[in-house]
């Protein structure tokens, strides 16, 4: 029925080895292609010395330096590919909302959910008292409910 879940620690362990990998991998052809390359030069240098007058080693010649061209491109597009790091930004950090402190009083409401009057928390008798007598006079439902209100703090000078 469910899915399992996956653990996404695991996969990118899984992808980093294999970028890993793949940037070996690219290393040792990078390697294979500089000894080729090396190898070519070498030929090219041995048949330009042996058929000077040839027609036939000049056109192998320039079809030398047409290969070696292409690898050289290869090697200056992966030389690019490997960026420095982007600097990490500092996280800005959200600024904690002030603490408000709260005191708990009792609400006397009515049916539309509206606070007719409030009590302090010791004297909830009073507030009951209140609501009794509001649905006896208006015959509508009046009832008690606790409240949180903030508390303004007033700032002394010393």
């Amino acid at each position: 029925m469910g899915r399992r879940i996956l653990n996404r620690k695991e996969l990118r362990a899984d992808f980093d080895a294999a970028e890993r990998r793949k940037g070996d991998d690219e290393d040792v052809v990078d390697e294979e292609a500089d000894t080729e390359d090396e190898e070519e030069d070498e030929e090219k240098s041995e048949d330009e010395e042996e058929g000077e007058g040839e027609a036939e080693a000049g056109v192998e010649a320039e079809d030398d330096e047409e290969a070696e061209a292409a690898p050289k491109k290869k090697k200056a597009a992966k030389a690019k590919a490997p960026k420095a790091p982007k600097v990490a930004k500092p996280k800005s950090r959200s600024r904690a909302a002030k603490v408000v402190r709260m005191r708990l009083v009792w609400g006397v409401f009515n049916n539309s959910h509206q606070c007719v009057a409030t009590y302090e928390y010791p004297k909830r008798k009073d507030a009951e008292s209140h609501a009794a007598k509001l649905t006896a006079d208006k015959k509508n439902t009046h009832f008690v409910q606790p409240v949180k209100e903030a508390i303004e703090e007033k700032k002394e000078k010393a």
